[in-house]
């Protein structure tokens, strides 16, 4: 595939019904008839988001940290099997268009991390920068959110673990290296294929894979711990890419890698099968037959432990694959130890040390 036109390009299709409400947006009868990836794109607008908190609790041992900040709701990165989607439904928005062109802002969400940070109450613990959407989207550029908590989080020197697609991670390097200074940091960059014909529809407004290669290199030649989440691997379409990813990943400075299978939740299904059909159709069949494999004969499994792996002899491969890619070019296996030894408490009204 090539990388083709630089057209703007949306992950979805359309809005899938919100299940959250009786009644639904539709087209007006007298264009019924019209193609809708024929389309106007729509503009994309930046909402404000008036939260008084900022710390989300994670429950789900799936994943490495208890706590989020999501300074972002929503996702420019457009996604299409984005498995935050169905939150925007919360908000009264649609899984698909919606998501990506209808973002949330909490421009407050550097003054609440501190205000929760600098409490008595709080226990310095991991704290995960994208543990929904991602903190580093195009908007980041410009409004600096991410920078700013991340500069918080550096002052009080509480650990953080970051996900991205974004090469924007690297502008902070001048905050990471200070985390990394008290071992307080660990940076995942998502790393979904090589290709970029292939990024271009299923990722289509996160950074190039060899964007997020040279992220990669600058934050390893800057101590920053830093690895790579294959995240997610989606049969017949990118798990024949695994030994090369991690092969270019390692090369790159990574020190750490791992996985996750695709997940279809609720209205995810619809917008990833739209996407699978507008951009595959002569794949369909075999991606969704594979990925049966994976789910006991469903789509998708909500379980603990399984929901981001599978399960049976399909499961087993994958994770024999992975594993075999890993060693093969001395990837570690280990996430790194995060510590909270360094942590500070800063009071409020306290002059900023970044």
């Amino acid at each position: 595939m090539s990388e083709g036109n630089s057209k703007p390009r949306r992950g979805a299709l359309a809005n899938p019904a919100n299940r959250f409400l009786a009644l639904q947006r539709s087209h007006d009868a007298d264009f019924a008839d019209i193609d809708p990836a024929e389309e106007p794109l729509p503009v994309t607008r930046f909402l404000p988001d008036a939260s008084q908190s900022v710390l989300s609790r994670n429950d789900s041992p799936d994943v490495g940290f208890a706590w989020s900040v999501n300074p972002y709701r929503g996702c420019e990165h457009g996604c299409a099997y984005c498995y935050a989607r169905p939150t925007h439904e919360y908000l009264g928005y649609g899984a698909g268009i919606d998501f990506e062109s209808r973002i949330l802002v909490k421009h407050d969400a550097p003054v609440l991390l501190r205000d929760a940070l600098s409490k008595p109450s709080w226990t310095p613990e991991a704290i995960a920068l994208s543990g929904v959407t991602d903190c580093y989207q195009p908007v980041e550029r410009r409004l600096g959110l991410t920078r700013r908590c991340l500069a918080v989080l550096a002052e009080f020197r509480n650990p953080t673990v970051i996900v991205t697609k974004n090469a924007l991670v690297a502008r902070d390097i001048d905050l990471l290296s200070e985390l990394a200074r008290h071992r307080a940091v660990a940076v995942f960059v998502s790393l979904t294929t090589l290709d970029p014909g292939l990024r271009s529809v299923l990722e289509p407004r996160a950074s190039p894979p060899a964007a997020r290669l040279e992220a990669i290199r600058r934050l390893a030649d800057a101590g920053v711990p830093v690895g790579i989440l294959m995240a997610p691997i989606i049969p017949a379409i990118n798990d024949h890419e695994i030994p090369r990813v991690v092969e270019a990943a390692v090369r790159a400075g990574a020190a750490y890698a791992s996985y996750t299978l695709l997940r279809l939740p609720l209205s995810v299904r619809s917008v990833f099968l739209e996407w699978l059909r507008r951009h595959f159709p002569d794949r369909e069949a075999k991606v969704l037959g594979q990925l049966r494999e994976f789910r006991d004969g469903g789509l998708n499994a909500a379980g603990f432990g399984d929901r981001m792996r599978g399960t049976g002899p399909a499961a087993d491969r994958l994770a024999t694959l992975f594993a075999v890619a890993k060693r093969r070019h001395g990837i570690g296996t280990a996430f790194p130890e995060l510590s909270a030894a360094a942590f500070r408490r800063v009071e409020p009204g306290q002059p900023e040390l970044f």
